[in-house]
């Protein structure tokens, strides 16, 4: 047997296809199905770990982001082929290409989004986006079998043509139809024959509507009668549908040629979509079995509460599996139906999965050896058609194996030297063992024969394991125990199941002093076991309490420290902006209020009241910041709030005072007439001398404003409305703070417009008590004179 037969034989006796099957559903494109369900394991160190990482970091991506889209990419090689050679392609071709550079556009898009750098970067990279041929395809084609208008500016203009023209043959069958040769047709109705508008005429009166026949009914009762007064429209008609296909004929060979000269990049594109998609199908697959990247090895395996993939999982027991290291082969006995075909063929399939970059149903920190065959003797192949027993079909595989191994295999063997005298099978499996041992190979075998279990205690490099077997339920629990041999416990099932006591005394009278003795240790050493594994569980639980609680308490430690250091910094941060900011304002605002008071000495103009305007709004923002913020120059660090002191809650901007600290630090307040929880970090306390000072700050900061002298009279002539109405704004603040019990506001007479204006916004402002024009002597309508509240 050839060694491709023999490792295609083993991957199929181990179910990976299975697996594959799986695979495939998760791929979106029709290539990256086909791709899935042909995946073979790679055999070097180096191409296994890059695909690992690379579904480990699809994996990433989807649960940062999603799942990229494929939808659309479909097959195109033979389209851009015919393309190349100078081809004329169909709508649906170039919509399956726009498709492809649209998917490859999204693609690289989505691998810009925020998953940390990865290994499959470099095929979103790799992608090349053609923003200009993928609008021109997707404007162009609106379906398959249709263009649209928009293709072109002629083919626009042809079918402006076409639906005009086809109205007017419209309007002159309906005169037709609505006139008296009416009852000669058959219906009143229009239809088409060969692409000409034409109406049904009942047979007996088709000479009363002259015209031309285009067709006759099955039955000859009606005749398809194109009336010769569309003739020419229909012409007409007929002319611009064959423009029509020609212009449409040369956009799609104009489309076809721009495919022709980016083939390359498509058909690289199309590679890079399929590449990815087969990576995010195993992603998709590792998150729906939960499954884990293990550490690859070159020659041992540790697999960690693995569980078989295709057994479901709430049936799955989980188990610890050993090979390699100590101990290269590993010898599983036990009674039929205990798990040892299961527990061979777990090993063998997870090896293979990872071989393949898929992630396996194991916890972290499992090993997983590369190797370069992975060979499989399970089950039982007898052949009537071939003349092949059961022990022959294993001999026919075993030779096959032992024909093509080397010392980077794995091999398994299940019921090794079964279906023959039990003495020579017991020899064989020995020999067959040491043969495979000799060249280097891993083995995992499973046997009935005691003389085995006697072989592994006693050979270096060998281990015993076994399936554990409930006596008191009669069922296995599948678990796997390595370093005690398997049991038979034919007489203690026997006993269950009711035989006498006096057959089964009898038996075992019959059986070998050495082999009851050998039994009996490993009954003994089944117990000894069993109590160990229960203290040690305990022990575990314990540890891991313990653990739990250190690191609880050393993370509070850590998490108060920080959250103090960051409250300390942060409060000496912003008391020294708030310092800064005020000490800036203040000696601006003293410069300037010195300067408008020499300034307004000299002359008091429309300028000194915008500069004005400018100073107060400075003030304004300054007040604004002092009330939010009542930081200053002495305020003391951020203390813990304690009984009876008054905090700010940052969330609300609200005072409370606290009535009581909880034994967990939290807050009872009282904030109105309402009692609240809150934390510490949630408050602020506000110190006394804190807000006696921001007091007095803006009460001097209110005196200097009021001391600043404010003009009566305001001169809007030359503005417009809008002009008008903004300084007439500023104006009204200005004496309102300038203690101005009435202004005068000159606007002209002219239209009226700047006058209106003005009066509309003195009605809405709010310290706007009453308004009136000017009197004789005043000024007349050329002013207003306003009343201050």
């Amino acid at each position: 047997m050839l060694l491709t037969n023999l490792i295609e034989k083993s991957i199929h006796t181990l179910e990976l296809p299975k697996i594959l099957e799986m695979l495939k559903m998760h791929a979106v494109t029709d290539e990256g199905k086909q791709r899935a369900v042909a995946l073979r394991p790679f055999s070097e160190l180096e191409r296994v770990a890059r695909h690992q990482e690379e579904t480990s970091a699809a994996v990433e991506y989807i649960i940062l982001q999603g799942t990229p889209s494929f939808s659309g990419v479909r097959f195109i090689a033979d389209s851009l082929q015919r393309a190349d050679m100078g081809g004329v392609l169909n709508p649906k071709e170039l919509l399956s290409i726009g498709a492809v550079l649209r998917s490859a556009r999204q693609a690289k898009e989505y691998g810009q989004g925020e998953a940390k750098h990865t290994v499959i970067d470099q095929w979103f990279r790799s992608l090349t986006v053609n923003r200009l041929l993928e609008e021109a395809i997707s404007n162009a084609i609106v379906g398959e079998d249709e263009i649209a208008d928009s293709a072109s500016p002629e083919l626009a203009s042809i079918r402006r043509h076409i639906r005009a023209t086809s109205g007017k043959v419209r309007d002159l069958l309906n005169k037709l139809l609505a006139s008296s040769q009416a009852k000669f047709l058959q219906e009143t109705i229009i239809t088409m024959r060969s692409g000409r508008f034409v109406v049904p005429v009942k047979s007996e009166h088709k000479n009363e509507i002259p015209g031309l026949v285009h067709d006759v009914s099955g039955s000859g009762s009606t005749f398809f009668v194109e009336p010769m007064s569309v003739v020419k429209a229909n012409n007409e008609l007929r002319e611009l549908y064959a423009n029509e296909e020609h212009e449409i004929e040369r956009i799609l060979s104009e489309l076809s040629a721009q495919v022709a000269e980016n083939r390359s990049e498509i058909e690289k594109n199309y590679e890079l979509l399929v590449i990815l998609d087969v990576i995010f199908a195993k992603g998709k697959l590792s998150i729906s079995m939960k499954g884990k990247e293990p550490s690859l090895t070159e020659n041992e395996m540790y697999l960690k509460k693995a569980k078989h993939p295709l057994i479901d999982p709430k049936d799955a027991v989980a188990n610890d599996l050993y090979l390699g290291g100590e101990f290269e082969t590993l010898v599983v006995t036990g009674p039929n139906t205990g798990g040892k075909t299961v527990t061979l063929k777990t090993i063998g399939l997870l090896t293979l999965m990872t071989q393949c970059g898929l992630h396996i149903p194991v916890e972290d920190g499992s090993l997983v050896a590369v190797r370069s065959q992975v060979l499989a003797d399970i089950g039982d192949e007898q052949s009537i058609a071939q003349s092949l027993s059961t022990f022959s079909s294993h001999m026919t595989n075993i030779v096959a194996i032992l024909e093509h191994i080397d010392d980077r295999a794995l091999v398994l063997f299940d019921e090794l030297g079964a279906g023959t005298d039990p003495v020579e099978g017991a020899a064989l499996a020995v020999s067959i063992i040491e043969k495979v041992r000799s060249v280097g190979a891993l083995i995992l075998a499973t046997t009935h024969y005691a003389e085995l279990k006697v072989y592994a205690m006693s050979t270096v490099g060998v281990k015993n394991a076994s399936c554990e077997f409930d006596v008191e339920t009669l069922a296995p629990t599948y678990r796997l125990l390595i370093g005690v041999p398997g049991k038979s416990n034919a007489f203690a099932i026997a006993k269950r199941l009711g035989l006498s006591e006096e057959m089964i005394q009898s038996a075992s009278e019959r059986m070998d002093k050495e082999n009851v003795d050998f039994e009996d240790v490993i009954s003994q050493l089944n117990v000894e076991r069993q109590n160990m594994e229960h203290e040690t569980h305990t022990a575990r639980l314990l540890r891991v309490q313990l653990e739990n609680e250190k690191n609880r308490a050393t993370r509070f430690r850590e998490e108060m420290q920080i959250e103090r250091e960051k409250v300390t910094e942060k409060a000496r941060r912003e008391a020294q902006e708030i310092i800064e900011e005020a000490r800036r304002v203040s000696d601006e605002t003293f410069k300037e209020l010195k300067e408008m008071r020499k300034q307004a000495k000299r002359n008091a103009t429309q300028n000194d009241n915008e500069r004005r305007a400018s100073l107060r709004k400075k003030l304004n923002d300054a007040d604004d910041a002092f009330a939010s913020k009542f930081e200053v120059e002495d305020r003391p660090m951020m203390r813990l709030a304690v009984d009876g002191d008054v905090v700010e809650l940052l969330k609300f901007g609200k005072q409370a005072t606290v009535l009581s600290v909880n034994k967990d630090g939290t807050l009872q307040l009282q904030a109105g007439i309402m009692r609240v929880s809150a934390k510490q970090e949630e408050v602020r306390v506000v110190e006394k001398q804190v807000v006696k000072k921001e007091v007095q700050v803006r009460k001097q900061a209110q005196r200097q404003l009021r001391n600043v002298p404010t003009s009566s009279e305001l001169d809007l002539r030359g503005m417009t409305t809008d002009e008008a109405e903004m300084t007439l704004n500023r104006f009204i603040d200005q004496a309102m703070m300038g203690n101005l019990n009435s202004v005068t506001v000159i606007h002209g007479k002219g239209t009226g417009a700047v006058r209106k204006a003005v009066h509309l916004t003195l009605k809405r402002h709010k310290h706007v008590k009453s308004f009136r024009l000017g009197r004789f002597g005043e000024g007349e309508d050329g002013v207003t004179v306003v009343e201050m509240k």
